[in-house]
């Protein structure tokens, strides 16, 4: 299943908002070096949909905060 994403990083505080069945708003502190955002992000995204981290891939938007991601 593909999701989508729109990050908004080195924020206060951290959350998830689901906008529908695969759009997602998500907030992270870390800041977008040497990819710990897109880390946080797929650390939240896993406990939000209770799966494990191995089974969630980054396949779009690295450096960008329009991030594609498939969940196995």
């Amino acid at each position: 299943m593909k999701i989508f994403i729109t990050a908004k990083t080195g924020s206060k505080k951290e959350f998830i908002e689901q906008i529908d069945d695969t759009h997602f708003m998500v907030s992270v502190k870390e800041r977008p070096i040497k990819g710990k955002a897109n880390e946080a992000i797929k650390k939240s995204v896993a406990a939000y949909l209770s799966v494990s981290q191995s089974n969630i891939v980054l396949r779009s938007g690295a450096s960008s905060k329009h991030k594609v991601f498939v969940v196995e």
